[in-house]
């Protein structure tokens, strides 16, 4: 991926996936549905790359919901090709964050995606994010997002 592809400001993460047989469907292309595993996976590793791991926001009793999943598919994979997923947060707010994601094939664009994420507790209560956590992510966020509140809300 081109860093002409990104949005200014934004903080990525390339991944790179093979595509098994079993993630093919009747007619030899990735099934819809695990594109949102292979955006789950970049989203983990933007996050240990980035931030904390996943089991270090387990830890402080936060889980990250999804609440909205878009992903516009342009071509389809294939057994056996060499996906490269890049993933960068888009917005952060008080107990929300949205994530984005590009997967290529060779050059070649086949799907973007986002995400959008509560922070919830281990009873599935939204929860605020740490002040010094937003205040963290909300740096590495795309800055012309305008979702983010400035006030460490």
């Amino acid at each position: 991926m081109k860093e002409a592809d990104l949005p200014d400001g934004a903080t990525p993460i390339t991944t790179r996936h093979r595509v098994a047989f079993y993630e093919t469907d009747g007619m030899g292309i990735v099934h819809h549905a695990n594109y949102l595993r292979f955006c789950e996976n970049a989203r983990i590793v933007w996050l240990e790359t980035h931030d904390k791991s996943y089991p270090e926001w387990l830890a402080m009793g936060l889980h990250f919901a999804v609440t909205h999943a878009e992903l516009d598919f342009r071509l389809p994979a294939r057994f056996d090709d060499d996906l490269e997923i890049t993933t960068w947060l888009e917005w952060v707010r008080g107990a929300s964050l949205a994530m984005a994601y590009r997967i290529e094939c060779q050059g070649v664009l086949l799907l973007t995606g986002r995400t959008e994420h509560a922070s919830i507790n281990g009873e599935g209560r939204v929860r605020r994010l740490p002040k010094e956590d937003r205040v963290r992510l909300r740096k590495l966020a795309r800055p012309d997002s305008g979702r983010s509140l400035p006030d460490g809300r």
